[in-house]
């Protein structure tokens, strides 16, 4: 709900269907965003609906999902989720949806490839929010550190969106002047100790959310809503979604964060980022994490 009022408020699309299995819970979240359209901008549509309704959308956003029940394993609720999705993925597509599948439930790289498979669709139509949102949060940090506008911070998060992901710091850059280079010249100000300490916080910013409030909301729902816009109006946009790598990296098959460029297509290209020896390290192992947990699922 936080990326639907989110899409209200940034007029996003034309028509918005809410899905839910508690048809009455959607029902009463639809007439609850119909009620402020009378102070947007948009003359957007918004209802209560069935799989049916999918048959001509642009996207569908699957944000639905089980919570990790106390002593559950990882395995154990990614297989709990499987069946969740089955029960998602097939009427989608049996209702004639040839969108444009954007998934964010977690693990969401993991249940990006699950819908990839369950759909049959091509791979550029799959994608996961992956590390949009660990981006987001990284600019913000850097930004703040350096007393920048975190929109002039040019510097990803890549890989597992979880305990593996990393930043390249090789790739970052202040404008268009490499980090390094900024820390270089400031030594007296700033250290490549503090650029690791913000990157664990990007690391564990969620947990730190989760603990004092639950869960995450506002942040994944406008991260959601910036990968739709770009889709919608076909930006050919750089984000770092989740998706299908095929050999960049020496991979291929498993779903991960990494720098693609979006547009109404979905998923226009990959970049293939210049890693360092490390960095390249980190990928692979976050690569081979992702698939040991895809690889111990016992899909139907």
């Amino acid at each position: 709900m936080s990326f639907a009022y989110a899409a209200l408020n940034q007029n996003a699309c034309d028509e918005l269907v809410l899905i839910d299995i508690n048809h009455e819970k959607a029902i009463g979240e639809a007439m609850d965003l119909n009620h402020g359209l009378a102070f947007s901008r948009t003359s957007m549509r918004i209802y209560a609906g069935e799989y049916k309704d999918c048959c001509d959308a642009d996207i569908v956003v699957i944000c639905a999902g089980v919570n990790q029940k106390e002593g559950e394993s990882r395995l154990e609720l990614l297989s709990r989720n499987a069946k969740v999705f089955e029960s998602i993925v097939h009427p989608v597509v049996e209702s004639g949806f040839s969108g444009i599948f954007l998934v964010a439930t977690n693990p969401v790289d993991i249940m990006t490839r699950i819908t990839y498979i369950m759909s049959g669709f091509d791979e550029s139509r799959v994608i996961g929010t992956g590390t949009t949102l660990d981006t987001a949060r990284l600019r913000y940090l850097l930004g703040k550190y350096f007393h920048i506008d975190p929109r002039n911070m040019h510097a990803y998060v890549i890989g597992e969106h979880g305990d593996s992901e990393f930043v390249p710091w090789s790739q970052a850059l202040c404008a268009t002047k490499p980090l390094y280079d900024v820390i270089k010249d400031n030594k007296d100000i700033f250290s490549l100790t503090e650029l690791e300490k913000i990157a664990n916080k990007v690391r564990t910013s969620a947990q730190q959310i989760i603990k004092a409030k639950n869960a995450t909301y506002y942040g994944i729902g406008m991260a959601i809503v910036r990968i739709v816009k770009a889709i919608l109006q076909n930006e050919n946009s750089v984000l770092t979604v989740s998706s299908k790598m095929s050999g960049e990296y020496g991979l291929s098959d498993v779903f991960i964060g990494n720098p693609c460029i979006i547009n109404g297509f979905g998923i226009r290209s990959r970049l293939e980022l210049s890693l360092e020896r490390d960095e390249f390290k980190k990928i692979r192992d976050s690569a081979a994490i992702l698939s040991d947990s895809f690889n111990s699922l016992k899909l139907g």
